[in-house]
């Protein structure tokens, strides 16, 4: 089992006392037809990073309200494919999801031989949030701004290296657009996972990283890290990030990328299991603990309908595939 890092010890710290009250009021009933057995959630990037310490908090927060224990079950590679083909062949009762992020609107029109069909084989349960994401170097990297590295990129093409989660995830799409608006070539480094990828950012194998606002929260606040530009078209409200300007205000104009956290079931899973997953689900994420650490971060906590969810998504897939054809972006 992996060992947690200091920073999901925080994130969980924050969820046990809630959480054990929470246990001591639950009804009678907690233990009903449905779920009558431990839920898995499979998180398809490796411990450590933003999708899992999101899921670990939210996990531990939905078993209190569901009754039984929820596993994370992290399972990186492929840029999220191997952990989400797992839950795209699971059964449809209900016992396994999926932490999907950026990269489930994304792979479809990036990967042309998908072993599922996105669109059919997932059913939406809930939106748990969205962010932005983050440029960011270590803290004694010769680049203050984004117009340093623009600037550098154009003097060493291809020289200067990008970090990202995996192929076809937010971190890596992001620097692709940016590639492509600001006219520069940047070397694509994935990892399985926002973890390793910020271990050798922070070790100097890499240079740069438009990481998740949630993975490097805590390192901008300790100083390892520092942030560059954000990735929306406003600028955050979190108080870490609010004097960072945005990538496009930064002389990159045009430039919009977020980065969001939803959880799915396979397709087929019963209307009331979903029902009952979306509202354990909007329970943990709207306590008051989840929100506020949530929020310190950068995440805009915004839970729906399993409808609500469905419609953001084609909505990104939409989008994100007309960037990646007029952009020309490949995995290649």
């Amino acid at each position: 089992m992996a060992t947690l890092t200091s920073r999901a010890t925080r994130w969980l710290a924050a969820f046990a006392i809630p959480c054990a009250v929470l246990a001591s009021i639950s009804p009678s009933d907690a233990h009903a037809a449905y779920p009558d057995k431990p839920i898995r959630i499979v998180v398809p990037f490796s411990p450590g990073g933003g999708t899992d310490l999101i899921a670990r908090a939210m996990g531990m927060a939905m078993a209190q309200d569901l009754g039984q224990p929820v596993v994370i079950d992290n399972r990186p590679g492929a840029g999220t494919i191997i952990g989400t083909d797992n839950v795209a062949k699971s059964a449809p009762d209900g016992y396994t999801l999926v932490m999907a992020t950026f990269a489930h609107a994304v792979n479809p029109s990036l990967q042309p031989k998908l072993p599922y069909e996105t669109d059919k084989a997932f059913a939406p349960v809930v939106l748990v949030g969205r962010s932005p994401n983050v440029l960011v170097v270590r803290a004694n990297s010769p680049y203050k701004s984004v117009q340093d590295v623009i600037h550098a990129a154009k003097a060493r093409p291809g020289q200067i290296s990008f970090a990202s989660q995996g192929p076809g995830t937010s971190a890596h799409l992001a620097g692709e657009l940016f590639k492509s608006l600001a006219g520069v070539d940047l070397n694509h480094i994935p990892y399985k996972g926002a973890g390793p990828a910020i271990t050798d950012l922070l070790g100097g194998q890499v240079d740069l990283m438009f990481a998740t606002a949630s993975a490097v929260g805590n390192l901008l606040e300790s100083g390892k890290l520092r942030a560059l530009g954000v990735t929306t078209a406003q600028r955050s409200t979190s108080a870490d990030l609010a004097k960072v300007p945005t990538i496009a205000e930064s002389g990159v104009p045009g430039y919009v990328a977020e980065s969001w956290y939803a959880l799915f079931v396979p397709a087929g899973t019963p209307a009331p299991v979903i029902a009952r997953l979306n509202a354990a689900a909007k329970k943990a994420v709207t306590a008051e603990a989840f929100r506020k650490r949530a929020e310190s971060e950068g995440l805009i906590v915004s839970p729906g309908s399993p409808e609500e969810l469905g419609r953001y998504v084609r909505g990104e897939e939409a989008r994100w595939g007309k960037v990646v054809k007029d952009a020309k972006i490949t995995l290649n």
